[in-house]
């Protein structure tokens, strides 16, 4: 085993081939609708050498098909508030590395910070950073609240915690607790746009990357929020946990009248701890901008992913001639839309207040199959093994040494802008990824 004594008391890892891991470190406490606490220290060593249990959840078909039944396997424990630590394995005692925290996606409702196929192992080998990867509350655990009996944004307030987490403890492990990028993908990436608004987290990172957000759904949610809390006023602390679960569900319905918002129901909540009301989110946003530099961005398709399993879609879609066209309409139209207007405009407002900021497409797509470059189609191109992706459907047919040639080159990005290089006012990955400057 390896030994690691950070100040919240010695940990005990172990090593995996070309990183090291210390994995399922609890860095918060809660109980069930509580506001997290930070975990008291430790003097007996603790054994993190199991993978971080996922949050309560249903089971979502559609995405288990496309990405391959990610988090089959994985524990599932209410208390999901861990971390897990991988770091390169040659990794010298005296030397700090740049450290990348990361937020997963799903819709605030499904996945986990250590499901295989988002393992950081090659980010962390071949980019000779530190990488956390952070497991939160997720739906009625963590995303609604009423602001009174149920507060809102735990699952927010959980992935704060973890940050302070790793400012006090990573440089036991190699990072540099003054060189940190937060990162996230879809819900992950839009709990990384909504941190940068909280200045007790916007404080504790330099960096920040926000992959494939659903910022044009991000406002106006205020009604849609009510009429679900109401939904789930019957739920309670003493709720069995699968009732929880499926009440979650239920409640998700009730969104459905509140039109494209109702693609991602649960989600932070303006005007409740820690984020300001709605109408002052933009300069939050501000001061906080000269301070942390900006990678944000989309892939060309995001709404590829969501946009075929519409009923009214797929029977126009099935039509000739005006089918094919009218998906490809609504697509482009949703993409737009929901992300790439969106992470233009924030990428454009974080320059105008002083900060850096860039702006990627992801373009890379499996060649020949039904996805494109849809929503996650950036994940392979940063996370993961041949095995743990073998099962996907999003990357039917792709040669997994074809798949890396572009890989490599979009981790070398990621990996720069952790580092703080400059990336130059344009640059690109040929088939894989745009990326350039915004305000210069």
């Amino acid at each position: 085993m390896l030994h690691f004594t950070p100040p919240c008391g010695p940990v005990l890892g172990w090593a995996d081939g070309d990183v090291r891991r210390a994995t399922g470190i609890p860095y918060a406490r809660a109980d069930r609708f509580a506001r997290p606490a930070p975990v008291e220290d430790r003097t007996a060593p603790f054994e993190a050498t199991s993978w971080s249990p996922a949050c309560p959840q249903a089971p979502v078909p559609f995405l288990d098909a496309v990405l391959g039944a990610a988090g089959a396997g994985t524990a599932v424990d209410e208390h999901c508030q861990q971390l897990s630590v991988t770091m390169p394995a040659d990794l010298p005692a005296d030397q700090r590395l740049p450290v990348m925290v990361w937020l997963h996606g799903g819709s605030y409702t499904s996945g986990a910070g250590d499901v295989p196929i988002m393992d950081p192992r090659p980010l962390v080998a071949e980019q000779r950073v530190v990488v956390v990867t952070v497991t939160y509350r997720l739906g009625l655990f963590g995303y609604l609240g009423d602001g009174r009996e149920r507060p809102a944004n735990l699952g927010l307030l959980d992935q704060l915690e973890a940050l302070r987490w790793v400012r006090r403890n990573i440089a036991a492990f190699g990072g540099d607790p003054a060189r940190v990028t937060l990162f996230g993908q879809s819900a992950g990436g839009d709990a990384v746009a909504h941190l940068l608004a909280v200045p007790a987290a916007a404080a504790l990172v330099d960096r920040a990357i926000v992959q494939s957000a659903p910022l044009g759904i991000s406002r106006g949610r205020a009604r849609m929020n009510a009429a679900m809390a109401r939904a789930a006023a019957g739920v309670s602390a003493r709720t069995p946990v699968d009732d929880v679960v499926a009440a979650g569900a239920r409640v998700a319905r009730v969104a459905r009248g509140f039109g494209l918002r109702a693609a991602m129901p649960f989600g932070t909540q303006y005007g409740h701890d820690p984020l300001p009301p709605e109408d002052e989110i933009e300069a939050a946003w501000d001061a906080a901008a000269p301070h942390v530099a900006l990678l944000v961005g989309s892939t060309a398709e995001e709404a590829r992913l969501f946009v075929p399993q519409i009923p009214t879609i797929r029977r126009v879609a099935a039509l000739p001639v005006v089918g094919p066209w009218a998906r490809r309409a609504m697509v482009a139209a949703v993409t737009a839309g929901v992300y790439g207007r969106p992470a233009r405009r924030f990428a454009a407002r974080h320059a105008a207040a002083g900060g850096t900021a860039y702006r990627y497409v992801v373009t890379w797509a499996a060649p020949g199959g039904p996805w494109g470059a849809a929503h996650t189609v950036d994940l392979p191109l940063l996370f993961g093994d041949e095995k743990a992706w073998a099962g996907a459907a999003l990357l039917g047919g792709v040669r997994w040494e074809d798949l890396q040639h572009a890989a490599r080159r979009v981790r070398a990005v990621w990996g720069a802008f952790a580092r703080g290089e400059d990336l130059g006012d344009r640059g690109e990955v040929p088939g894989a990824l745009d990326y350039r400057r915004v305000g210069r």
